[in-house]
């Protein structure tokens, strides 16, 4: 048991507007963290210009994307499990404890009994049930559905939350940590969009991609966070806004600065850049079942051209960690860590591309859309691949319409993948043979049986090997190449204190207003 001191048919866009901010596990660090010495200090408004905000939000935590509603989710509203941000492991919240079946088809998790709602209501275990249920119904358009197909049964038994799954599953209560999953009242059934939680913020006025506003929950149940007393999101999708705003001191945080623009803020003697290794990745996709990439050894070849710590310096621009092409790095629990790093070899990637037996020029689609640089790091990739003797025609695709005509239909292109919560969410996404989103066209029945095996395994050490041989096996058969892990590049006002490096996680795992305080 594991207890607590004192203390869907979605689009691929907004997959990935929810994934890329979902992920939960293991390492981080900032490019300058603010003190973490410091005592809190309690008091101020917390102002925070953040991109990823529309005019169609709405507050019903199911429909939840992009960066605005995971900030705002998280200033009302409680998971019943959060993620520790240094190691990524699951942690208490509203369950305070926890124990799975041998198993781990059956969990059982006590609910705190002492948590009211900002209506003044008690929070109960019937409202964890009916906010689980609406999340996991036939007729859920919640973001978190593919996280609980799962499920079989969701029971109120003496007074605990019973979990029944089809099959054993030792990462539920990460899967608890979604941000969608906010607890509410009779589960949101009432009122989906009423913003009543347990969190430590009280909702105060909601501008759909203009403004938002809370005051602090004087009655919260906890005491390490919500030390500011008001917070204040104003929308700003476009960044030299942004970026005016926090040198003008109209804001005292701002998200998503690219690496260009960080020499310039830099210079700014009150500014702070946080740069947080997230799960994210950029990549160049090939179908394993399509000529000429069904041939191995012409895979190998081309993920042994390209130059990873080029496509590093001059697209990422540093700020970043090189793949290793595998989706999983640092950040993700139980990640391998005695893989050896594959190198640019252009003498290897000969002698590969000539056992392939292919000749003539192989076509590489791109586009803006991919990822930031993206036509860049296709250009370097054609650039290293020529000195292997491999001719890469790099063709750039249109923006409008590169993720329902290019990706996952044409043979070779760019992408982007944001993390997943945990490493069976994230080879279960896009490597299991059945899955949706297999855009690699990777189809290995023994490696779906690995999956299945590491998900019912409750032992750390054995789920370690398992996610270890899932790992070579995709690095060295599969059809990703994977050049870069990105970072998250944020930026603050000096006087912002306490930001937590959350493991992989941007804005701080989305707590990022309960978090900090403010230095007078």
């Amino acid at each position: 048991m594991i207890k607590l001191g004192n203390t869907l048919n979605l689009s691929r866009r907004t997959f990935l507007q929810g994934s890329t901010l979902l992920g939960l596990s293991a390492a981080a660090g900032s490019f300058a963290s603010p003190a973490r010495a410091e005592e809190p200090v309690r008091g101020g408004t917390l102002r925070m210009g953040l991109e990823g905000g529309a005019s169609a939000d709405a507050l019903d935590p199911a429909l939840a994307s992009a960066s605005v509603l995971f900030v705002i989710a998280h200033c009302w509203g409680d998971t019943l499990v959060e993620s520790d941000p240094k190691t990524g492991a699951a942690v208490p919240s509203l369950a305070e404890s926890w124990s799975p079946s041998p198993d781990a088809k059956v969990w059982t998790f006590k609910i705190r009994k002492d948590v009211r709602f900002h209506d003044g209501k008690p929070m109960t275990v019937a409202d964890a049930v009916a906010t689980l249920q609406r999340h996991a119904g036939e007729k859920s358009q919640s973001g978190a559905l593919g996280l609980l197909t799962g499920i079989d049964k969701i029971e109120d038994k003496a007074g605990d939350l019973v979990i029944t799954l089809k099959e054993g599953n030792a990462d539920l209560p990460l899967v608890l940590t979604d941000y969608h999953l906010q607890i509410q009242p009779n589960g949101g059934n009432d009122n989906p969009n009423a913003a009543i939680g347990t969190g430590p913020y009280k909702l105060v006025k909601f501008e759909p991609g203009v403004r938002t506003a809370f005051e602090r929950n004087k009655d919260d149940w906890r005491q390490d966070r919500g030390y500011v007393d008001a917070v204040e999101i104003t929308v700003m999708n476009d960044l030299t806004a942004r970026i005016n705003a926090l040198r003008s001191g109209q804001v005292d945080f701002i998200n998503v600065v690219q690496p260009k623009v960080v020499p310039l803020l830099k210079r700014l003697p009150e500014v702070e850049i946080l740069r947080t290794p997230s799960k994210g990745f950029y990549a160049f996709l090939m179908h394993c079942d399509t000529a000429p990439f069904d041939n191995a050894d012409l895979r190998m070849a081309l993920k042994l051209a390209i130059d990873r710590e080029a496509i590093l310096k001059q697209v990422v621009g540093g700020f970043g960690t090189i793949g290793n092409d595998y989706p999983i790095n640092a950040s993700y629990a139980l990640a391998p860590t005695d893989i050896e790093q594959r190198l640019y070899d252009p003498e290897k990637a000969a002698f590969h591309y000539k056992k392939s037996g292919h000749d003539g020029p192989i076509l590489l689609r791109t586009s803006d859309a991919a990822f930031p640089g993206a036509v860049d790091a296709a250009q370097l990739f054609q650039i290293s691949a020529a000195k292997a003797g491999i001719k890469l025609d790099v063709q750039r695709e249109p923006s409008d319409g590169y993720w329902t005509e290019v990706w996952n239909k044409q043979p070779f292109c760019a992408s982007y993948w944001g993390g997943r919560p945990t490493q069976d969410a994230r080879y279960s996404t896009s490597y299991v043979s059945n899955a949706e989103w297999n855009d690699t066209r990777f189809k290995r029945p023994d490696f779906d049986k690995l999956v299945a095996q590491a998900r019912g395994e409750l032992d750390e050490d054995k789920r370690r090997a398992l996610y270890r041989q899932m790992a070579v096996t995709v690095r060295d058969e599969g059809g990703l190449i994977l050049p870069v892990f990105n970072d998250y590049l944020n930026a603050s006002s000096k006087k912002l204190k306490g930001f937590v490096d959350d493991i992989g996680n941007d804005l701080s795992n989305g707590r990022i207003a309960s978090r900090v305080w403010l230095q007078a």
